[in-house]
């Protein structure tokens, strides 16, 4: 499992025990509705969810410093974990795109202009 795939306690924008900024991080969820859920579901469990919170907290590793080198790389890592297979779809069509540009460029560049050999033999 990759680094960035893995669920990390979030410490930088905790609250508790960075439970819930952690899994806002992994799941790209409002971290504000996750704390609501959990606040919810402490009263509808009677406790047990918090007793799983604490839980997590235990068992998680923190985030390490400097995973993500922006919020664009964050959002691609939340996306991959959500649905890796559009991700990958996504990462493949932008290749193909590229390639398909630079074939255009290549095209462009190496064809015969016929064009400027006409002006070229009529100086001759």
């Amino acid at each position: 499992m990759s680094v960035r795939t893995k669920f990390y306690l979030d410490k930088q924008n905790a609250k508790v025990l960075g439970v819930c900024s952690g899994l806002a991080d992994y799941t790209g969820i409002e971290a504000i509705w996750l704390r609501v859920g959990m606040v919810f579901l402490a009263f509808a469990t009677s406790g047990t969810s918090v007793f799983i919170y604490f839980l997590i907290a235990w068992l998680a590793p923190n985030k390490p410093a400097g995973l993500y080198q922006g919020p664009e790389e964050e959002k691609f890592w939340q996306g991959v974990r959500s649905n890796p297979s559009r991700s990958t779809a996504q990462v493949r069509s932008t290749f193909r795109d590229i390639d398909r540009r630079l074939a255009d460029i290549e095209m462009y560049y190496t064809s015969r202009n016929t064009r400027l050999a006409d002006e070229i033999d009529s100086l001759r």
